[in-house]
């Protein structure tokens, strides 16, 4: 029987050799169409970088839904993700806008910031009952 770990990491090696078989089939047609050569290593090294940036881009995205209170991924965590690379950022806004304008949707789901109600302002003023900061301490 085989254990958890050997099923990991025999799926791994499947995702792993899907990617590898896909890479090289995207740099063989550029190879043809530049008239470049690249070595087997060549395409190994970036598997295993590009595999390495897939894990980690899904565990920040978990990450992020986690804090959302969320178990399910969605928009506006891979809009986080993004928000460091301004061209990207700016090309999935509008994917996201262009999807959600042709499904006829408003962007809410799940996953989506809903407006509250604005507070009366308490700014400067005592506010009794209301924990301020970390400690409730002396009112």
């Amino acid at each position: 029987m085989a254990l958890p770990d050997d099923d990991a990491a025999q799926r791994e090696e499947q995702l792993k050799s899907a990617l590898w078989y896909s890479l090289g089939q995207y740099i063989d047609d550029e190879c043809l169409r530049q008239n470049w050569n690249v070595t087997p290593q060549f395409i190994g090294a970036l598997t295993e970088m590009v595999f390495a940036q897939i894990a980690t881009t899904a565990k920040d995205l978990e990450t992020f839904a986690a804090h959302a209170g969320r178990t399910t991924i969605n928009t506006s965590d891979v809009l986080l993700l993004a928000r460091r690379n301004d061209g990207l950022e700016s090309v999935l806004k509008t994917f996201v806008d262009e999807h959600r304008a042709a499904n006829g949707t408003s962007g809410g789901g799940a996953g989506a910031p809903r407006a509250r109600a604005a507070a009366p302002s308490t700014r400067g003023k005592s506010v009794r009952g209301r924990g301020r900061g970390r400690g409730r301490g002396k009112s």
